[in-house]
């Protein structure tokens, strides 16, 4: 089965296209860096020519409200498009568990318009949510750190790894 991997080049993509190697599949890593951009829908179609799956692990440059918003909602947007005339059978999208109970948050919202657009996008869909990965708990407590403070928000952090996030992608795909 050709698979394509949109972020295939990331954390979690990079170990993703390892697994479905691994499992036997022609697998294709799609990022910016290998020609393809979603944002633009460059590369899209030669990319996506013959596959079967799509799996989307891709995540917005930017954290900013307004950016993520954009970058999820016209990606996801010109993949699907673009997966119904190579007639991709089956779309898989990681997002974030519990991300619909946080809409005061911009990249939860933006988040949320992903899996929206996912929805509407006309390709049966798995949607696969995780929660943070053991990788990155440091940079987010450095994003709580003021000098010689921390300030942590009073929440439970139940983080993962992404070789288990990974295999979840791998599975649903």
């Amino acid at each position: 089965m050709k698979i394509v991997v949109i972020g295939g080049t990331g954390l979690i993509g990079s170990q993703v296209v390892a697994l479905l190697r691994d499992r036997g599949h022609e697998v294709v890593a799609a990022a910016p860096s290998t020609g393809v951009d979603t944002l633009t829908g460059d590369g899209l179609a030669p990319a996506l020519k013959g596959a079967d799956v799509v799996v989307d692990v891709s995540n917005s440059p930017s954290f900013e409200a307004d950016a993520a918003l954009d970058f999820f909602t016209r990606a996801a947007r010109n993949v699907t498009a673009a997966e119904r005339d190579a007639g991709v059978r089956h779309h898989v999208a990681l997002s974030i568990v519990g991300v619909d109970q946080v809409p005061d948050y911009g990249y939860y919202r933006a988040k949320v318009a992903q899996e929206e657009a996912v929805r509407a996008g006309g390709v049966p869909y798995s949607i696969v949510r995780a929660t943070q990965f053991f990788e990155f708990v440091g940079p987010v407590m450095d994003m709580s750190t003021q000098g010689a403070e921390v300030r942590l928000p009073s929440l439970r952090l139940r983080p993962i790894a992404s070789a288990d996030v990974a295999a979840a992608v791998a599975d649903a795909a």
